[in-house]
């Protein structure tokens, strides 16, 4: 085994402290996603470190994080359980398989999310990403419909602008046109809901909008149109945020689970973001009070720290898998890396942290704060709506004339540049998801930032 000096240990981390904390010295190599590289890479927004709410940047400056990393780091930033628990993890046990082979982590995590989990969906299977869990689900719905003996139903149904991580089972029933558009027919027999954004009837509403009730029935629709015989799953997100923040009508998800109830068709919801505390109680499933067959999940558990992702199952579905011999392998799927120790050992102690620090109720603790300030907003310059829930908001510019998405990448550059505030951008939708750690000063200082930004960038 190796054997480092303390000298050659203090030289090694001074070394790789220096690389992750200074400019590269080319960018060439490195082909961002999501994003415009030219654009990028002629003006760097780069952080080194982060701790709490705040990162700091490469030049020293300390950028109060309004969006918890990318929807991720729920706990906030360089949290000592998780730390010390992933210190303690690699030096023990760096991997190990699960297929046929295991490891203690993986059940120990997996009971603490059945706990979590809402009604009986008590059974986890591992991915690596939200995109990852979206796909597992999709197959394991499409497999428990043969394993009941209903084979043909293999269609699909998403809803647009849903965002369902970019495999091709998540882009397929994802409803975001440029995640689609540029990688041909993608999967077949696949339809989509209509969404719910209604800037015309619910423009500056408080929580959840009140119109649109009746597009649920859109699932009833599709249902006549294909037979709920050929249909095997719905997948929507309680709160669709890549699409910016398009929140579900009063009763939405109620309407939609009784369809999918009475037609025998699996439904899933896509909490990679809604999970771990971001609207209140550890999944929206548990605010909004739906029970769906399958739950995504990702970002928040981990905190952002290790790539990780899970799909929550219910019994019944889990059980369909278990008719077989005993020998049988129960689904002919997974990954190298489903549970990861290092990734169990982080999302433990994310967990520890949340329940700790009783995290998952600060979104419903200062969710009308946040409101009263996001709102604050209203009547600002080219501001068309502010939409709210928990911890989560959107504000939505008007397009510049000719130059969609334009006026609120401004707003996201002028935040970072001149008011040490890191932002999302979607379009011409500003997204914003505060670590729950926040406090009543993070919120005013998030705004009243916001404010003057709209105000220089108008």
């Amino acid at each position: 085994m190796d054997s480092i000096s303390s000298q050659d240990r203090q030289a090694l981390a001074d070394h790789y402290r220096a690389q992750g904390t200074a400019m590269p010295q080319s960018m060439d190599a490195f082909w961002m996603p999501f994003t415009a590289n030219r654009q990028f890479k002629a003006a760097p927004r780069m952080l080194a470190s982060a701790s709490g709410m705040y990162y700091r940047s490469v030049d020293g400056r300390e950028i109060l994080d309004a969006t918890a990393g990318l929807w991720c780091c729920n706990a906030g930033h360089g949290r000592p359980r998780i730390v010390e628990a992933m210190k303690k993890q690699i030096e023990t046990l760096d991997f190990a398989p699960n297929f046929s082979m295991s490891s203690p982590l993986p059940f120990v995590l997996a009971e603490r999310l059945a706990e979590l989990a809402p009604g009986n969906l008590k059974h986890v299977f591992y991915a690596n990403s939200g995109s990852e869990a979206v796909d597992s689900a999709l197959k394991i719905a499409l497999a428990y419909q043969r394993a009941r003996g209903e084979g043909q139903r293999t269609r699909l149904i998403g809803r647009e602008k849903g965002y369902h991580g970019v495999g091709f089972g998540g882009i397929s029933v994802g409803g975001m046109p440029n995640n689609r558009k540029w990688f041909g027919p993608l999967l077949p027999g696949v339809d989509h809901l209509r969404h719910t954004l209604d800037i015309g009837r619910n423009a500056f509403s408080k929580g959840l909008p009140t119109h649109g009730l009746e597009l649920a029935e859109d699932l009833e629709r599709l249902v006549a149109l294909h037979d709920a015989s050929t249909i095997a799953a719905v997948i929507i997100e309680p709160i669709s945020g890549s699409a910016g923040v398009v929140l579900p009508p009063e009763g939405y998800l109620k309407r939609i689970r009784e369809i999918c109830t009475k037609h025998g068709i699996v439904l899933i919801f896509d909490e990679v973001i809604t999970g771990f505390g971001r609207v209140g109680k550890a999944f929206g499933a548990q605010r909004f009070g739906v029970v769906p067959d399958m739950i995504t999940a990702a970002k928040g558990l981990t905190n952002g720290c290790v790539p990780m992702g899970a799909v929550l199952v219910s019994d019944d579905i889990h059980e369909a898998f278990e008719q077989g011999p005993a020998g049988a392998i129960d689904l002919f799927h997974g990954y190298t890396y489903s549970g990861h120790p290092l990734a169990c050992a982080a999302a433990i102690a994310t967990l520890d942290t949340y329940a700790e620090e009783n995290l998952f109720e600060r979104a419903i603790q200062l969710g009308d704060y946040w409101e009263q300030g996001i709102h604050s907003l209203a009547g600002l310059p080219n501001v068309i709506d502010v939409r709210n829930y928990g911890l989560i908001g959107a504000i939505e510019f008007a397009p510049r004339p000719g130059a969609p998405g334009a006026r609120a990448f401004d707003a996201f550059s002028h935040a970072f540049n001149h008011g040490n505030l890191l932002t999302r951008v979607t379009g011409d939708v500003m997204a914003l998801s505060p670590p729950l750690i926040l406090e009543k000063a993070h919120i005013d200082t998030i705004f009243q930032t916001l404010a003057d930004t709209l105000r220089a960038t108008a």
